[in-house]
């Protein structure tokens, strides 16, 4: 034994230690894959060892790993190993590398229900410490189940440590586990008012965090909060009762007239700023209920707009943003205190943060108003030239638009400046909201009709200079201007005054290098166009000009029937066959075809609703989700790419618009030896003109310096941006505005002077706002908006529609539970205990009566349960309530037999339930496995519905004897269908080591699962149980053979089937194999019968009529089972069944009758 430790040490000692793994990773740089498979095989080796210590330090090694992104899944059980352990070090040790590499999907978790019970329950509490911080990890919903009770327990420990610990994964007890939170809520309550600061800090946050997604179920906790806020000088708790505060507001508006005065003194107290931010947040949301009726309200917001103000000055950035996002909020609802901050809002703008700049903007969109809006657009059109990077001039862009298109145009006085700003926004080259602009002006040209002449005639010259935009070809550029262009020139073509010039434009060449969809737009209303020119014509008698047109049209159109686009190529064939067939009718003489061509774009186009299309009735006989073709197999889809050799594919098809593939920059060590090849051939070639001597000298002083980029550049300030001859400026529509403002100001000015006079006092604030609506209401607006949009029939516009399941799977929406009502009898936290405490065949009579070890631990569960609810009562009067009872033993089998018989109803018997008079036996599903003077072994197996080919075995391990037993281990030989799952590394013949030890005449669980591939035939694995006996004469070794039965009726779920599937089943051809039985069970009631069958085969009763059933069962892989069982006059019983696997119904036929033929 002494050499066994020192040889042990040694090797401790020669391995690698974390530090050294880390050190060898970093000097591996280059063969970091290669280094790390190395190291992984030696921490495979370290963790075959039976030295904890050696575990430990592998354990730990894989941990690092699995940070750095390694997959160490494998060594699941062996981090379970590694927990298990006594000492706290590597305890701890093996809960970090649970709490980095479990998760929900890991098998071995439902193996760590008993150890973490244990550590829960130790007496060292950092134990139990390091147990709490690890599960809050790894946390599942069984987990969650078994282990609430025993949380609760520590959250009224004596120690603060575990007090607070406790409450906190309390958190995640209650998402995992819902039905937790109104049994336990009451002692979470407690703690609020906990002597100790952490703990009751703990259960402020988790109470919070409870309530931030449903408020409503935690108003009857306000008063306690309140009195928190008021006493506590904890600022991270006055943080979170204050968030609490102003979600609870809204719900109830009363508890802002309580809350105004706290909070306002906190706002003029408190130095910390993260407290006063949530302060003011708080009072924002308690002012912004209507019906607070908290008088004199103005002067709380003034109050906090200037602390805000203060946020927005400091130099720190955190600072300013939350003061620009808090005074947003304050925006919403009293846009007037916020509006004259506005200078600060635009020194924003200046910041060089950009999120503090996209934060002003966002404060810009509601602080316009119909008198400031020319000056704010004017501002950031200032700010667009000057900013650099192309994703804020977007963001100023499309913010530019928001604020002025915003509530129907509602701040847009002259519309003729709004279409010229628009304009001037297409000179912004790289922009990538070209469309936005391109909907704009589609959107004001359709609504505004007094705007249409003007817009047409900007949107002209547009077409006419259309070569500067088609230049930015890019998806979603400028270049989308063209189509809004091209459409309103061709839809309202009455106001061009130059159709034909403008149709000569639209028919340039260089609009075949233009985006496809805005091609096709110009194809289409190129026939508008010519509608109008030969309307013009024909009422003026120009056939020359009628001639001209036809022909020019004639001649352009096929460079669009060659276009790439299928919409284009479409588009182009129908106009150039319809120029053609009016060509012909032109020939004829003397007919007017003008008439008839404008009659093909006649009627008026409104808007369509954004909800328009959802709100379309589906006909009926209409599947949307059907197919209208059969989709084409792999092969054929195969075929068919390699027949297209005439169609381009891949990126031959892309359109023009569409960025390309980056292309190949070589390096400037390739650029060198090419640029000395290009010499040298220029050198050797005799054709190549020699520079002259001094030129090569300078060429000789150049190549000598750093690099040709290292020549100075001069940089060109293009201040003028790009200038369109013709389009309107806005700035003319600025200066008239101000000049319009002054001469408002002066008469504003003499109207005050005498209302001045008329009123003084206490309502002059008021009045000032009131006279500044009234002149707001009174600008004139030069143009009127449409509101007309197009709709299906019977439908009606609303804003309360859409939006899909996002937060369907938002586990707090289980947690939106009433805790007001009081707790119901079954509403108690589960308590798991094994179901082999009583009752169990095969335990001895005196364990029976409840004599011994078991009458103990009855005892004491009672006197637990009794503390637990009757705390108040003295141990005596607890005696003599006990001596009251009735006789433990009688109690307990009157309790075991009606549980049994409820568990006997719950089985899938409620098809056709057994008769009330009759009481069926208790039943049992653990059977003896092995037995000898020191232990007994019993065994339930369990399959997984989901999971085709794993059973586990739970054994219970019961000691007899009144010695320690310790250093179990369970191997089981494995076969060619069935195996034992061991640990990652391990081989065939190792065994698995038990994660417990059994103190005198104790018993405890352990479960182990076996890999199953057939299940048809049925097995009896050998396995052995090898274990210590420690006694006062010494330890001995020794061990237990058994044999653990696999019948096929293991693999068998009873799931519920109804008649109809049932039949529906049998008539479907799929049960082709057959099996008959007969046999003469030992019980003659029918009902005993199909309990039995239904309890220990695995089945589920369809249908019972008189003295015949239907019985199904499926296994885990999928096969169908159906038994009709009848019970004949001669009390045999006849077995008929059908499966699709004939072996398996066999085998399951024999099991059913040997369950009938044994005595319970």
């Amino acid at each position: 034994m002494a050499l066994k430790k020192v040889k042990g040490s040694l090797e401790r000692v020669l391995d690698k230690n974390l530090q050294d793994l880390v050190r060898g990773i970093r000097n591996h740089k280059e063969t970091e894959a290669k280094y790390i498979a190395e190291c992984i095989d030696e921490i495979k080796s370290e963790l075959r060892q039976d030295n904890m210590a050696v575990k430990a330090n592998a354990v730990n090694k894989l941990t690092y790993l699995q940070m750095i992104g390694y997959d160490v899944s494998w060594a699941a059980f062996n981090v379970i190993e590694v927990m298990s352990c006594s000492k706290f070090t590597y305890k701890r040790i093996g809960y970090l590398g649970a709490a980095q590499s479990f998760h929900d999907g890991t098998d071995v978790l439902m193996l760590t229900t008993n150890m973490i019970r244990k550590d829960l329950g130790s007496n060292n509490m950092y134990d139990a410490g390091v147990a709490l911080g690890g599960l809050s990890c790894f946390l599942t919903a069984d987990l969650a189940r078994d282990l609430a009770n025993d949380i609760m327990t520590l959250m009224t420990s004596t120690k603060p440590y575990l007090r607070k610990k406790a409450v906190l994964i309390m958190y995640k007890v209650f998402l995992c586990f819902p039905e937790a939170l109104r049994p336990a809520f009451p002692r979470l309550k407690e703690k609020l008012e906990d002597p100790d600061p952490g703990v009751q800090s703990a259960a402020v946050n988790v109470i919070c965090e409870l309530a931030r997604k449903n408020p409503k179920n935690y108003l009857s906790l306000a008063p306690l909060f309140f009195k928190l806020m008021t006493s506590s000088t904890n600022n991270w708790v006055l943080i979170k009762i204050i968030k609490l505060f102003g979600a609870l507001t809204p719900l109830e508006p009363r508890l802002g007239k309580k809350l105004i005065e706290p909070l306002t003194n906190l706002i003029h107290s408190t130095s910390a700023m993260s407290l006063l931010y949530e302060c003011i947040n708080t009072v924002i949301a308690v002012l912004i209920s209507i019906s607070s009726g908290i008088p004199n309200h103005n002067a709380s917001i003034q109050l906090c707009v200037q602390k805000l103000r203060i946020l927005i000055e400091d130099s720190d950035q955190n600072l300013k943003y939350l003061g620009l996002l808090a005074m947003s909020k304050i925006l919403k609802t009293h846009p007037k205190s916020v509006q004259s901050h506005k200078d600060l809002i635009l020194q924003c703008l200046d910041d060089k943060d950009e999120s503090i700049r996209l934060r002003a903007l966002n404060l810009l969109y509601g602080m316009v108003s119909k008198k400031n809006l020319m000056e704010i657009v004017k501002k950031l059109m200032v700010h667009m030239d000057k900013a650099e990077g192309s994703y804020y001039r977007d963001e100023l862009l499309c913010k530019t638009i928001e604020i002025c298109s915003q509530s129907n145009y509602q701040f847009i006085t002259n519309f003729e400046w709004y279409v010229s700003i628009l304009v001037e926004l297409t000179r912004i080259e790289g922009t990538r909201h070209g469309k936005l602009i391109a909907s704009q002006m589609l959107d004001v040209a359709i609504r505004v009709q007094a705007i249409r002449p003007f817009a047409v005639s900007q949107m002209a010259i547009l077409l006419e200079n259309s070569h500067l935009l088609a230049n930015n070809s890019q998806r979603n550029g400028i270049c989308e201007v063209l189509y809004a262009a091209a459409w309103i020139c061709g839809e309202f073509s009455e106001h061009l005054r130059d159709p034909q010039g403008t149709l000569e434009a639209m028919l340039r060449s260089k609009v075949t290098q233009l985006p496809g969809h805005i091609q096709s737009i110009y194809v289409q209303n190129i026939v508008k166009l010519y509608s109008r020119v030969l309307s013009q014509a024909e009422s003026e008698s120009d056939p020359e000009t009628i001639n001209e047109t036809s022909a020019l049209l004639l001649e352009k159109l096929p460079m669009f029937v060659q276009s790439a686009d299928l919409e284009v190529q479409e588009r182009a064939c129908c106009v150039l066959q319809l120029m053609k067939y009016i060509q012909k009718l032109q020939d004829k003489g003397g007919c007017s075809v003008a008439q008839e061509v404008a009659s093909l774009f006649a009627g008026d186009l409104n808007p369509v609703a954004p909800k328009a299309q959802r709100k379309v009735p589906v006909p009926e006989g209409l599947d949307l989700d059907q197919w209208i073709n059969e989709p084409l197999s792999e092969s054929s889809d195969e075929e068919m790419t390699s027949a297209n050799i005439f169609v381009p594919t891949g990126d031959d098809h892309r359109p023009v618009y569409e960025n390309s593939k980056p292309a190949y920059e070589p390096t400037e060590g390739e650029l060198d030896r090419m640029r000395e090849v290009r010499e040298q051939e220029q050198l050797n070639n005799p054709h190549y003109l020699k520079p002259s001597e001094k030129s090569s000298k300078r060429h000789s002083r150049a190549s000598n310096g750093d690099s040709y980029n290292d020549i100075p550049v001069s940089e060109i300030d293009l201040a003028v941006p790009l200038h369109v001859p013709g389009l309107q400026s806005s700035d003319k529509y600025l200066q008239a505005h101000r000049a319009q403002e002054k001469q408002r100001g002066s008469s504003k000015a003499t109207r005050k002077m005498k209302r001045k006079r008329k009123k003084k006092g206490r309502h002059a604030a008021s009045t000032e706002e009131e006279e500044e609506e009234e002149e707001e209401e009174a600008i004139a607006v030069a143009h009127q908006v449409s509101m007309a949009i197009d709709l299906p029939d019977g439908a009606s516009l609303s804003d309360q529609e859409g939006g899909g399941a996002g937060g369907s799977q938002d586990p707090h929406k289980l947690l939106d539970i009433n805790l007001d009502e009081p707790l119901r009898d079954d509403e108690i936290l589960p308590v798991r205990t094994h179901r082999i405490v009583d009752g169990i065949v095969g335990l001895p009579d005196e364990e029976k009566t409840g004599e011994g070890a078991p009458e103990k631990k009855h005892r004491k569960h009672r006197k637990r349960h009794d503390s637990q609810h009757k705390k108040e009562k003295k141990r005596t009067k607890d005696k003599k309530e006990k001596s009251e009872y009735p006789r433990e033993d009688v109690q307990e089998e009157e309790e075991e037999g009606e549980e049994k018989q409820e568990a006997a109803q719950r089985l899938p018997l409620n098809h056709a339930p057994t008769p009330a008079a009759y009481k069926l036996p208790p039943m049992a599903s653990y059977q003896t496995l092995g037995e000898n003077t020191d232990l007994r072994l019993m065994y339930e197996l369990r399959v997984d519905a989901m999971q085709s080919k794993r059973v586990v075995a739970s054994i219970v391990f019961v000691n007899l004897t009144s010695n320690q037993v310790k250093d179990l281990e369970l191997n089981v030989l494995d076969s060619l269908n069935t195996k034992l799952q061991r640990g990652m590394g391990a081989c065939s013949h190792d065994p698995v080591s038990v994660p417990f030890q059994l103190p005198p005449l104790a018993q405890n669980e352990g479960q182990f699962a076996f890999s199953v591939d057939a299940i048809s035939v049925p097995q009896r694995m050998k396995g052995t149980l090898t274990y210590i006996i420690k006694s006062d004469q010494g330890s001995s070794q020794e061990k237990l053979d058994f044999k653990l039965p696999l019948s096929c009726s293991t693999f068998l779920v009873g799931l519920p089937c109804n008649g109809d599937a049932y039949a529906k089943l049998l008539s479907s051809g799929d049960l082709a194999d057959k099996h008959s039985a007969q046999c003469r069970a030992v019980d003659s009631d029918l009902s005993k019968i199909l309990a039995k069958i239904c309890f220990y085969a695995h089945f589920s009763i369809v249908e019972q009529v008189e003295s015949s059933a239907s019985l199904y069962s499926r296994s885990i892989q999928g096969h169908h089972i159906c038994l009709l069982v009848k019970q004949c006059a001669d009390d045999t019983l006849s077995i008929d069944g059908k499966s699709s696997n004939a072996s398996l119904l066999s085998n399951v036929v024999s099991d059913i009758e040997a369950i009938l033929s044994r005595t319970q």
